[in-house]
């Protein structure tokens, strides 16, 4: 029986960052793929280039390779491309990689793939990233060279699926999705070590407890947080997630507000039974204008209620089952809507949420993307070569 073709994914996100988009799809298709995860690479003054890698996702299908190098450079920059293209192109030659597909999360990897002849080139644009702070000054020249060169272009949200609609031939919407058996409330015991985790954090801080999970950097509205823990100082905010991009100094510090850090993605199911409504505190700025938060879906199916700023995506998708606050004290004044709701209120919302919830698996996305795939993958080569005789340097 002949080997499934390899998909290689260059990613700017990490594997062990927080468990979004690239991780769910990959861990999908790795039943299909023989997936190889390219991490941007790391700075190590002290070392010479290489690469290091190990299994990740299920059963450990997926293969994660970290580049290092002594390049001080940030990202997929051109600047790594002499020290790092050789080892990395000696690694594919080792795993004879010759029938394959390539899959970008960032246009900066597009050097590193020059030579390559991949039967299909995949962009998931699944971020406005030139609208980040500290985005290349090429990654606009970068993107559109990347969606001139790919069979297919996926959207991470209606917004970015508008912004580049008519751009491609093969271009299509897939928002974000759930996995929601794993946040729908835990059935463990009080002994289990993920409850017995959740408490130890969380357990000693009084209701009602508002939380938060996820990235914390330039896209929260911090003057926003600071505004809802001083209109109600009995409300305790938890805030959990790693702080990027953005220095810690820059957090609100109140009483009630708890900055937990970056934690398990196993165990973010156990935080979020114990609070009780979730935050999307998001600015509305250019960094926002195009996201679809992962993290919408997964409060919902821990039945837990939704209170967000007006994003776009947010609105137009969940409009119907999150509540929306425009300002600080409409945002305070939904939460207390929340609060103080009625059982057969909040029963209704239940069942609302969890329709949303059912029709918006990672399962039901990453068949469709195999279905995408499908149309555009060239047929496999007889004469294609290893991967390592095609992968230079420009």
């Amino acid at each position: 029986m002949p080997y499934p073709p390899h998909l290689l994914v260059f990613s700017h996100l990490r594997w062990d960052f927080v468990f979004q988009r690239p991780q769910h799809l990959m861990s999908r298709l790795a039943a299909d793929y023989r997936v190889i995860f390219i991490e941007e690479p790391v700075h190590d003054p002290a070392g010479p280039p290489r690469v290091e890698s190990r299994r990740v996702g299920p059963d450990g299908a997926i293969e994660l390779m970290v580049p290092f190098t002594p390049v001080a450079a940030p990202g997929f920059d051109d600047a790594h491309l002499p020290l790092t293209l050789p080892v990395l192109e000696r690694e594919l030659a080792q795993r004879e990689v010759r029938d394959y597909l390539v899959w970008l999360y960032t246009p900066m990897a597009l050097p590193f793939i020059a030579g390559m002849q991949p039967r299909a080139l995949v962009y998931d644009c699944m971020d406005e990233l030139s609208a980040f702070r500290n985005a290349p000054a090429q990654l606009r020249q970068r993107e559109a060279a990347l969606m001139a060169a790919a069979d297919l272009v996926l959207c991470g949200g209606p917004a970015l699926y508008e912004a580049r609609q008519g751009q491609h031939p093969h271009l299509y919407c897939l928002p974000s999705a759930v996995d929601a058996a794993h946040f729908a409330p835990p059935r463990a015991g009080p002994d289990h070590p993920m409850a017995a985790r959740a408490r130890a954090l969380q357990g000693g801080i009084p209701g009602p407890k508002l939380g938060f999970f996820g990235v914390i950097d330039e896209r929260m509205d911090l003057d926003l947080v600071a505004a809802i823990a001083d209109a109600r100082p009995q409300w305790q905010l938890v805030m959990v997630g790693p702080v990027v991009k953005i220095s810690e100094q820059d957090l609100p510090r109140r009483p009630n507000i708890h900055w937990l850090g970056m934690q398990p993605y196993d165990l973010l199911p156990h935080l979020l039974a114990g609070w009780d409504l979730c935050l999307m505190p998001f600015a509305l700025n250019d960094s926002t204008r195009f996201i679809s938060p992962t993290k919408t879906l997964e409060y919902l199916a821990g039945g837990k209620p939704v209170v967000s700023t007006p994003v776009r995506d947010v609105v137009g998708l969940y409009g119907d089952v999150v509540r929306i606050g425009t300002d600080a004290p409409s945002f305070v004044a939904a939460c207390e809507e929340v609060i103080e709701e009625d059982a057969a209120s909040r029963e209704y919302w239940h069942g609302s949420a969890a329709s949303v919830v059912a029709a918006s698996s990672w399962d039901a996305g990453a068949r469709r993307v195999r279905d995408w795939l499908a149309e555009v993958t060239h047929p496999a080569r007889v004469d294609a070569r290893v991967i390592g005789d095609a992968l230079r340097a420009a």
